[in-house]
């Protein structure tokens, strides 16, 4: 009698696995242009409501606020009901959050910006709670990594359209007409967003047993979550990365503004654009590189890459600050997704819990805009900001040499 239902789940999985990842991976894209938009609008309220750089990091603390307080949640609705209600959870709460950008534009506060802003993150906790993880254990475990860069590139093709759009939309707008715009962009977004809820009900998508996946790592799964050393390594080392990513790409149209007298918003804009399209051509070619190189191995060279080039953010002037500063995106590209699968290896039963912590870390990014709002409004200098997004990836390169590793004699070969 039990042995019908193991067959049935293994022929269901063997038959929908490509699907599901195909399906999956456009969530990715969605977070990913959510996240291009946010940093536009940092700028764009700075000039439209008249605020300093800390008021308007609200923003950025408002946004991943939101995956602080809904990753626990999240990650136990998932537990219960599984990894497809999880997903459609979180695309209703990011049409809702989306859908309020029309009533903020209309009575022109920042205050409601930052409560849609809210409700559309506590949606995208519940697709990143949800698609990380299943992605690393919707095939083998050997390329966990691989497939989470893979549909972690998508991601970034998601964040480089969404500045462009900002340069298009937000800052050629006369200032009357520019929250109109915003209104209109996260309106046409929540329809989107609720076509693919109604796409992904009418799917049936496999649901992943990590127990049953995980069988020969039992002794490791069944210790307590926090005993494991380099999960525990993978949320530290998560904070810290997000809080450098979101703090280098919140102020990099101010710092391009003021460092490089030849650009405005608008120009600064495509430039972020470009930055993040050298962000997700990283995620394709750090993928690649993932299989002749060990994914811990090339964490740490991009970040020790990455603090190289703080340094010359912080030195250099002019349109050299700027390169150095648009290089960075290239080498942030894989460590999001790398620290992730990192973080949940032979997690087994407690893979959508650590899954959920490790999402839950992503409060890094919701303080780092603050700390260097503050750094840049006292000094009245952006690029001296630029001294935290150094001191964490400095965290991130620990990780990537030591901090990842699993104390097992059976595994001292790390394959991903």
């Amino acid at each position: 009698m039990s042995s019908l239902p193991d067959q049935t789940y293994t022929s269901t999985v063997t038959s929908h696995t490509r699907w599901a990842l195909v399906l999956v991976t456009s969530l990715f894209f969605l977070w990913g242009f959510a996240y291009g938009l946010l940093d536009s609008l940092n700028k764009h309220f700075q000039d439209v409501f008249q605020i300093t750089r800390l008021r308007s990091a609200w923003l950025q603390a408002a946004y991943f606020g939101g995956y602080f307080l809904m990753a626990l949640p999240a990650g136990m609705l998932i537990y219960r009901w599984g990894y497809k209600r999880g997903i459609l959870s979180g695309l209703t709460l990011y049409a809702v959050g989306a859908f309020l950008f029309y009533p903020s534009s209309q009575v022109h506060s920042f205050d409601m910006f930052l409560v849609s802003l809210f409700i559309l993150a506590c949606g995208l906790c519940c697709l990143e709670t949800a698609a990380n993880p299943y992605v690393t254990v919707l095939g083998p475990r050997q390329t966990a990594a691989f497939r989470i860069n893979l549909a972690q590139s998508f991601n970034g093709v998601g964040s480089f359209l969404g500045p462009f759009l900002a340069s298009q939309i937000f800052f050629r707008q006369q200032e009357s007409d520019s929250l109109q715009s915003v209104q209109y962009t996260y309106l046409a977004i929540a329809i989107v967003v609720l076509l693919i809820a109604l796409l992904f009900y009418v799917t049936p998508l496999p649901e992943i047993n990590e127990e049953q996946q995980l069988q020969e790592d039992t002794h490791l799964s069944s210790r307590p979550l926090f005993q494991n050393q380099h999960f525990v390594w993978g949320v530290v080392a998560q904070f810290f990365y997000v809080a450098a990513q979101v703090g280098i790409a919140a102020f990099f149209i101010n710092y391009v503004v003021e460092n490089w007298h030849r650009a405005n918003s608008s120009i600064a804009a495509v430039l972020l654009g470009i930055s993040l399209i050298l962000f997700t051509l990283g995620r394709f070619v750090g993928t690649l590189l993932m299989k002749w190189i060990a994914a811990e191995r090339l964490l740490s060279i991009y970040a020790i890459m990455n603090m190289l080039f703080c340094v010359g953010v912080v030195i250099f002037q002019g349109l050299l600050g700027v390169i150095a500063l648009m290089i960075i995106f290239f080498f942030e590209s894989i460590m999001f997704p790398t620290i992730f699968a990192l973080g949940v290896k032979n997690l087994g039963q407690h893979t959508r819990r650590g899954g959920s912590f490790i999402i839950m870390s992503i409060v890094g990014g919701a303080l780092s805009p603050l700390l260097m709002g503050w750094i840049a409004d006292h000094w009245h200098q952006t690029a001296l900001a630029y001294i935290v997004p150094f001191i964490c990836f400095l965290i991130v390169a620990y990780f990537g040499l030591w901090g990842h590793r699993i104390p097992m004699a059976h595994d001292q070969k790390h394959e991903y």
